[in-house]
Order: C-alpha cells, then structure tokens, then sequence
C-alpha cells in the first residue's frame, strides 16, 4: 500500500535535527518589544518544500485557507479550490494574527501533534500525541511605516538574496528596510529573518466590531463578515474597496439603509458645480451584522471604473522567470540549474529615517527591559547556513527561533 504523504513529518524532523546541528554561521531575526496583550494582523513568508495542497499547507499555520489565496492574490473562484495541488517552490504569504507573549512580538498559531511515525524513538515516544507550539517571529510596529499603513512580512534571507532585491520584489527599500531592521549596515546573511513593510489599505472601523484594524496589503484581497465580505486594496492605494464575496455563505442585510444601494455601488452624476458620488461602503461586522455606510459627497470630477487588484488562476508551476531571476550586483547570478528561487534587483532611494531598534545579542532572554525598549532590534542566533538554501521557511526559521525563544 502506497503510503500516505503527512506534510507535518519533514516540519518535526527538521526541527529536532537543526537543534542538535553544530553552528557553522549566524542568523539575525528581528525582534519587536511590547508591553500589551492586544494582537495584530502579521505575514509569514514561506516556500513550499513539496507540492502540497492548499489545505495542507493552511493546516501546518492554522489558518483559513480561502484566506490564505487571497492574501496571495489566488482566485477563490475555481472549483475544489481548497483541495487545488500548489507546486514545490511557490512562495506564499501566509497571513497569521502577531501577538505580544513574554515582553515580544511573536506567533502562536503554529502547532504540530507529534505521532509514532515521526521515528527518532526516544524523542517522539517521550513526547507522543503532545501539541507542540511552534513559535515564529512576527512584527506589527503599530500597523505603520514612515506613518503609513503597512502590514509586516516576516521573510527569511537565502543565499541568493540581496537587500536591492528584497526591497525592489516588495515594493520598499533599502533605507526603510534597514531601519526598520535596526541594521547598522546593509549587510545580510542566508537565514536573517526581516521584518519587510509592506504598503497597505487601512480600515476605519469601529472599535467593538470583530473586524476593527483589518489592513490589507497593496496588491491583494482579504475576506471578513464570516467570508460575506471580499475587501481589495489596489497598488498604490491607501483606502480598501470591500464587496459582496463570491462564497456560497449565509449573510446578513449588505443593502445600505433607506436607500437601494448594495455594498460595494457607486453611483456618479456629473453637473456644472461638479460630481456627485453616491457610495454603499463597508463598516465592519457586529454580533453577526454586516454594517454598511451611505455617503453622498461633491468631487471636481467624477472617478472612472473601480479598479481591482489583479487575480490570478491556482498556479500549477512556479515560472522559471521567478526562479532563476539574476539578482542584482554585486551579488552574483546563480547557475541555470540552481535549486534557489531569486529575487529581482534594483535599487529604491527613500529618504533616511531613524533606526527602530538597535543590535543585541542572542540569548536564552531578551536584554533589559522588552516593555520599554525600542521599536524593533535583531537578536543573532546560530543556524546552520547550508540548509537555508533548500528547507522551508518554516523549518528554517523555527529552528532558529527556537534558540531564543524556547
């Protein structure tokens, strides 16, 4: 009988093995103090070690899988989407709640139940149907950048990476990258795990609705009402366009009061003194209700269509376009046949700005005082450098982690 593949297995393994690995180079993850139990909306960057479908791969951080597409750009659309074989190497963002634990920023969505076909039988059998929380490092920094909304990518560095290129891909740069980092300099190695800013649509809702501080980054979509509402926020926009979502679900009321408008309609009329615009919007989701706005406001002119982000199929591929990208100098260009997937270069300017944190040490605890301290600061930990350039995020950075954390 053809045995059957358990994505959590390799997740376990690896992280027993890179414990027990003797340092051979060291990894930065930066770290964000804080003082308060309240939470944010975080992303995970990972890479697919296998092909695996998008419920598996939701099931490892548990998350919403729809969710997950989206945040990803992926059309919900397709039939069986959620059982759709996502291909080895895909890079995804997984959207994960960032909490406050023991004075930092981190993660506790991530478990793994350990079972007897894990092997290594003296630690599995020690251990056995035990859930095992898996810290992973995440950022919120107030759900700003520069003073602008943005939501924080937690990214692992390969070997191939240079900070142009993280920062050209991710649509920020190097200044910002650096400084949001507490980096003295520019200077990455394979296995630094950094807090990448990305640009965002933010929300106003109010505060006793479940959905208050929803943000959505530049470029992708989130689902919100119990998956009644799909909210986009296109590049380069600040202000988030939520609508009706596609899901066969049981919703409330989405029509704005005393009027006929629908959530989501925009109603134009131009006259000499200018536009009238007429809009049903979104307003958050209370004891099961959908609550909406009507505004009526005068513009100089009329907008045109409501644009969208763009989304794509289900991919089956990774193009090799993304794969094999040179990066940018000086960092050399890989050979044809390498197994890392690359980032694109180009250097963005931005005006410089104070560093958030400052550089400590790793240690079993965090020097002084998490709930006074700086916005964010690295913390070196010992990984094993060879394996950055083929294990998984999860894997990489967990073992890493750990070394601080637990």
């Amino acid at each position: 009988m053809k045995k059957k593949k358990n994505p959590e297995k390799p997740l376990f393994l690896f992280l027993i093995l890179a414990s027990s690995l003797a340092s051979t180079a060291t990894a930065k993850s930066t770290i964000e103090p804080c003082s308060s139990k309240d939470t944010c909306n975080s992303l995970l960057g990972y890479t697919l070690y296998t092909d695996l479908k998008v419920t598996e791969v939701a099931s490892l951080f548990q998350v919403d899988p729809v969710s997950m597409l989206l945040s990803n750009s992926i059309d919900i659309s397709y039939p069986d989407v959620e059982n759709h074989l996502l291909p080895a190497k895909l890079f995804l963002k997984i959207p994960i709640t960032c909490s406050c634990v023991d004075g930092i920023r981190k993660s506790l969505s991530t478990h793994y139940k350990t079972r007897t076909s894990d092997t290594l039988g003296s630690i599995a059998d020690s251990v056995y149907g035990t859930k095992l929380v898996i810290p992973l490092p995440c950022a919120c920094f107030n759900g700003t950048d520069d003073s602008l909304p943005a939501l924080y990518l937690s990214y692992v560095v390969r070997g191939i990476d240079t900070m142009a290129g993280i920062a050209k891909r991710f649509s920020t740069s190097v200044s910002d990258l650096t400084n949001v980092n507490a980096m003295g300099a520019p200077d990455i190695n394979p296995g630094d795990i950094l807090a990448v800013p990305l640009l965002a649509c933010s929300s106003n809702f109010p505060k006793y609705a479940t959905d208050y501080g929803l943000i959505i980054p530049n470029g992708s979509y989130a689902l919100t009402a119990g998956h009644c509402v799909q909210c986009s926020c296109v590049l380069g926009s600040r202000s988030m366009y939520c609508e009706p979502a596609s899901l066969a679900v049981s919703c409330s009321s989405m029509r704005c009061r005393n009027s006929n408008f629908m959530l989501g309609n925009i109603s134009s009329q131009q006259s000499s003194s200018g536009c009238k615009l007429t809009t049903c919007s979104y307003n958050g989701f209370v004891s099961g209700t959908i609550l909406t706005t009507l505004s009526m406001s005068l513009q100089p002119r009329c907008p045109g269509p409501q644009q969208l982000a763009p989304l794509i199929a289900p991919p089956d591929s990774v193009p090799k376009e993304l794969m094999y990208l040179p990066s940018p100098s000086p960092s050399p260009s890989p050979p044809p046949d390498s197994d890392d997937d690359v980032v694109g270069g180009g250097i963005i300017t931005a005006p410089a700005a104070s560093p958030r944190g400052l550089t400590v040490p790793s240690s079993s605890s965090i020097p002084g005082n998490p709930a006074n301290g700086p916005g964010g600061s690295i913390s070196v930990a010992s990984c094993p450098s060879s394996y950055y350039s083929f294990i998984a995020f999860l894997i990489s950075i967990a073992s890493c982690f750990f070394v601080f954390l637990v």
